[in-house]
């Protein structure tokens, strides 16, 4: 069974930030400018102060129709205490069922206060793919006799 951290060797630590204090309207700007769904949003003592998701900024637009683009990061965010983490001991079965039973995309991976990496749903989904066509391959191969007996 793959953990995360034999999947952060793979896909890289590198996450993207956002200071708290920065607005939804610069969150939304990475958000497009990466192609991807969240940010891990950081204090200014460069501690992990949340997440913001496409989700929270769909839930600002829905709340705050015309105004929410002027909005802070903080306003928006998944707050710390409400985080959802994962740690380099993990399986990745587990994170996944953690992402499906909080419906969510994206999982923080910590040691402690430090951020090492993030996990979204589409990682996990390709590793998964990867480890159940690896296994077919050998067993395809086992099958078809090409391992002397």
């Amino acid at each position: 069974m793959e953990k995360v951290s034999d999947m952060l060797k793979v896909k890289g630590s590198q996450v993207l930030t956002i200071y708290e204090d920065k607005t939804i309207a610069d969150a939304v700007a990475v958000l497009v400018e990466h192609n991807i769904g969240s940010l891990i949003v950081m204090d200014h003592q460069h501690k992990i102060a949340g997440i913001i998701t496409e989700r929270d900024v769909l839930r600002l637009t829905h709340r705050h129709s015309r105004d929410f683009l002027g909005l802070k990061v903080k306003d928006g965010m998944t707050r710390k205490d409400d985080l959802i983490v994962g740690v380099l001991e993990d399986t990745l079965d587990y994170i996944m069922q953690v992402m499906t039973q909080n419906k969510i995309r994206h999982v923080p991976i910590i040691q402690g206060e430090r951020l090492l990496g993030l996990l979204s749903i589409g990682d996990v989904v390709k590793a998964q793919l990867h480890a159940a066509t690896t296994e077919n391959h050998y067993l395809r191969d086992y099958l078809g006799d090409k391992y002397p007996a």
